[in-house]
């Protein structure tokens, strides 16, 4: 039976202006490849942010390993969890292996610098993404499909077991998003990387991931295989868009088509 990478048990969570998720539970298993999708304000980073300990339930758990982050100091957590964020802003004029050099860091003991252990990492995960012609270049100089790659490369410099992506194919064109969703894939084939990421295009979600989880009004509304998740019903419901689920034509994955009202 697969091991428990991550999981979430009656976990609940509010902001200031209220309730955000109630009664969350999920389980992550060992080298799974999951794709979290749900409309706008549904709760998919908050949710994403509970699961790498960047903020605690107002109730319930969530643990790595059985192991409640709560007991584990932000250290502990980043030498297992890797988070790549929709965004990432640096003021500094870092180059690229500098970037990658930063997912050293929860490795690192203080005021010991770099070793050469910690540089060899770093320029595997270079190559393992495709950023080592990137090397010198400068991070803000970048195109957004590169800046991603690297920012996967910084993640996976980590060696962390499991890795949370937040849109990671956000304001990327086609291109890039097939790019970067086939290095996700690759990297957990290869790898053995437990991956879970926030996906906003249905049928990117359908084609690249093997579980669907839909989170809709503070909860997970469904859970499974993408033609069992992704619905002609379940989408009209959730995401209140008219729509047609077909097959796609090369893959047994659905392909969801907009059915828009044209006046």
């Amino acid at each position: 039976m697969p091991a428990i990478a991550l999981e979430a048990k009656d976990v609940a969570f509010s902001y200031y202006n209220g309730l955000i998720l109630e009664g969350i539970d999920l389980q992550l298993e060992s080298k799974e490849l999951v794709g979290l999708i749900g409309p706008n304000g549904s709760g998919k980073t908050t949710l994403l942010k509970l699961l790498s300990g960047l903020l605690t339930p107002k109730r319930g758990t969530v643990q790595m390993e059985g192991v409640n982050l709560r007991d584990l100091s932000r250290r502990q957590i980043a030498q297992r969890v890797a988070v790549v964020p929709q965004e990432l802003t640096i003021p500094f004029d870092f180059s690229v292996r500098e970037m990658v050099m930063l997912g050293r860091t929860p490795h690192v003991r203080p005021l010991a610098g770099a070793s050469s252990h910690d540089r060899t990492v770093v320029e595997e995960k270079m190559a393992l993404t495709g950023t080592s012609g990137l090397a010198g270049r400068p991070f803000n100089e970048l195109s957004g499909g590169e800046q991603q790659r690297v920012i996967i490369a910084m993640a996976l410099a980590q060696e962390a077991e499991i890795l949370l992506l937040d849109e990671p194919t956000v304001h990327l064109d086609l291109t890039h998003q097939v790019e970067v969703l086939g290095l996700i894939r690759q990297l957990n084939r290869q790898q053995g990387l437990t991956v879970l990421a926030i996906i906003h295009d249905l049928n990117l979600a359908a084609l690249y991931f093997d579980r669907l989880l839909l989170l809709n009004g503070g909860g997970i509304v469904a859970n499974g295989k993408p033609d069992e998740v992704l619905s002609e019903q379940r989408i009209r419901q959730v995401f209140r868009a008219n729509v047609q689920v077909q097959t796609h034509p090369t893959r047994r994955t659905p392909h969801i088509v907009l059915l828009p009202t044209l006046v």
